[in-house]
């Protein structure tokens, strides 16, 4: 009986057409420490830029340049520019500034993106995709100035005329934040007006193969690739609440590191099914999440908040910083804690930093003294929600903490006396609205720019919110809100 001859498979092997980048984790992480300490050395930016421009160049295996930069509120903006366009374009970038919420309007609609080559980050291609490098962008007005409302590009300017006095901010972010399951979650909230936990552990208890503890491994991983020096990373009080530490660094940089932070956490969530959320207080009855922002100066290399001999290890240089910012705690309120979601955090019930005073130990305090020396002694504002902006954040921090009015009063008075926050979004709003602080910080038309959101997204929920988390808080919540949604009011 003849043989029947061997089929032949009809299946084709794949054929790889596409030769994109990817880098290892390791060598990403070299790569951006470098790129970072080249940034945090202040070199010229006109190498740098030479630099780049000539590595994109000459690396075929690059696609996309992502180009990033923030709202008014806070949301982080991406544009991804075909590589080659950007090499020809890269000094005439524009865009519709009328469809960004918080910036121009329409009649004025065009606004410049200029690149900011110091901030060139290689990216974790399991993340954001092969044959795409990142770097964050200034807004400027259509005559090429810094534009007003670019809050990034404000901090890049107090930073820039503080580095011409020899003096750098230095800042470290401290920022929780809540795992839940399924994609999209806040989106969802109105479904069943509940999340769902990943874990309920607790403050650093988590076994090994918890899902929380693979969310808390993968994106701690890429923070590291990114060059963020890590430090720590736990659960925190709260079910399914997380916290991934990262080292002092300049202010610019550290504030971009809050964007990218976020943008990892929620991809690295997205890819496992869950979603990672930032709201200040999504769940009622146990802690919200806060951004404890540290901050010291330093001129010369040297910490000049440290003061072995001073109070609580404060120079009097650090103890009239926190001086000028209990001061006008209540004129920047609104900027700290911009949603309405963010005033059920400031609950004494809850470790809530609700007290306009500071303290070493309490940590009811809005600032916080934390045991230092010569390398470490800082400033941690503690009344800081997740959800605020991050450059609009550290910049009226340490304008408000160098500039800013100083109390009346002795020393004494001013620091035994308890005043509290306001406890409610619309207060807020109104001490914002009649600040001159807040004009002297931001200009009137900003000013009135940013009351007008936080009041627009206020009456889409209920004035009297009651205990329990409420559906509209969560829909109209400024990191999560769309078009879509919002039309559903």
């Amino acid at each position: 009986m003849p043989k029947t001859p061997a089929r032949t498979s009809s299946v084709r092997t794949p054929v790889v057409l596409r030769d994109f980048l990817e880098i290892p984790y390791d060598q990403l992480e070299e790569m951006n420490l470098e790129a970072k300490q080249q940034r945090l050395d202040r070199v010229k930016e006109d190498r740098i830029k030479e630099l780049r421009v000539r590595y994109l160049t000459n690396e075929k295996r690059i696609k996309a340049v992502t180009v990033c930069f923030t709202d008014l509120e806070g949301r982080l903006q991406m544009l991804d520019y075909d590589k080659k366009f950007l090499l020809k374009s890269y000094d005439n970038l524009t865009f519709d500034g009328s469809s960004v919420r918080g910036f121009s309007a329409q009649h004025e609609s065009d606004l410049r993106l200029v690149v900011d080559w110091t901030s060139f980050y290689w990216l974790p291609a399991d993340i954001f995709g092969p044959g795409k490098v990142l770097v964050f962008g200034s807004v400027l007005s259509a005559t090429g100035e810094v534009y007003r409302a670019d809050m990034r590009g404000q901090l890049k300017k107090l930073s820039t005329e503080l580095a011409s006095k020899g003096i750098t901010a230095n800042v470290a972010h401290e920022i929780e934040g809540f795992v839940f399951r399924g994609q999209d979650a806040e989106q969802h909230f109105a479904d069943r007006n509940a999340f769902d936990f990943v874990s309920t552990t607790g403050y650093y208890h988590s076994l090994p193969n918890d899902e929380l503890r693979h969310f808390i491994d993968g994106a701690a991983e890429a923070q590291r690739a990114m060059g963020f020096v890590n430090e720590k990373d736990h659960p925190e009080v709260a079910p399914s609440q997380f916290e991934m530490n990262f080292s002092y660094t300049e202010a610019v940089v550290a504030a971009d590191e809050v964007q990218l932070y976020k943008l990892l956490a929620r991809q690295v969530a997205r890819n496992m099914g869950f979603t990672a959320s930032f709201l200040p207080k999504p769940v009622t009855g146990v802690n919200g999440s806060g951004m404890h922002t540290n901050i010291s100066l330093s001129q010369k290399g040297k910490n000049i908040f440290y003061d072995k001999k001073g109070e609580d290890g404060l120079s009097t240089a650090g103890w009239d910083f926190i001086d000028r910012v209990l001061n006008s705690a209540n004129d920047i309120c609104l900027v700290l804690n911009s949603s309405v979601n963010s005033y059920r955090r400031l609950d004494p019930h809850y470790e809530a930093p609700n007290q306009i005073k500071a303290s070493a130990a309490d940590r009811g305090s809005m600032v916080r003294i934390p045991v230092g020396n010569e390398k470490s002694a800082r400033v941690e504002v503690r009344s800081v929600a997740p959800d605020a902006n991050p450059y609009m954040t550290v910049y009226t921090l340490v304008k408000v903490g160098l500039t800013g009015p100083k109390s009346d009063g002795s020393d004494a008075t001013k620091r035994a006396r308890t005043r509290f926050l306001p406890d409610n979004i619309y207060d807020a709003v109104r001490m914002f609205k009649s600040s001159s602080v807040a004009t002297d910080l931001y200009t009137e038309t900003v000013q009135e720019r940013f009351a007008a959101l936080k009041t627009a997204s206020a009456e889409r929920c209920p004035r009297q919110l009651g205990s329990l988390i409420k559906a509209s808080e969560i829909q109209f919540h400024h990191e999560v809100t769309n078009q879509y949604l919002w039309s559903r009011f």
